[in-house]
């Protein structure tokens, strides 16, 4: 038997030596770095989906329900939201930073979608399947 995995008989725990319970919350650097990424890989859906995130503080899966019509208002980004907590039912209001506005809308840009194409329902795509996300 190989020594690392049994010592004196007993197995040794899978979470030894790493850190259990609540992570520490990221730092304003380690926010800034990952946005500068998103950035420069030109990855703006998750730009949006990633600064939704800090600004809102959401759960994900609220942030992964949310809908475009939940942050755009006709042809502009809202400046506040409003979202129902799937865990709580309870509303919560968050505002939308210009830095995220812009990235949503950059986002909308991106997946190449007109107003008409917001998923404003739960109409099935043309293999089928329902849309639900912000852009997906």
């Amino acid at each position: 038997m190989d020594a690392d995995v049994k010592t004196a008989g007993r197995a040794v725990p899978w979470n030894k030596g790493k850190l259990l319970g609540q992570k520490p919350p990221l730092k304003l650097k380690e926010i800034w770095a990952i946005r500068v990424r998103l950035q420069l890989a030109k990855q703006a859906r998750d730009l949006a989906l990633f600064n939704l995130v800090i600004d809102s503080k959401l759960r994900g899966c609220d942030l992964v329900g949310l809908r475009v019509h939940d942050v755009v208002h006709g042809s502009r980004v809202a400046a506040r939201a409003i979202v129902m907590q799937k865990k709580t039912e309870r509303p919560v209001q968050f505002e939308i930073t210009e830095q995220t506005r812009d990235a949503i809308a950059a986002g909308i840009t991106a997946a190449h979608k007109g107003h008409a194409d917001l998923p404003s329902d739960h109409r099935p795509t043309p293999g089928g399947r329902c849309r639900r996300g912000i852009f997906w």
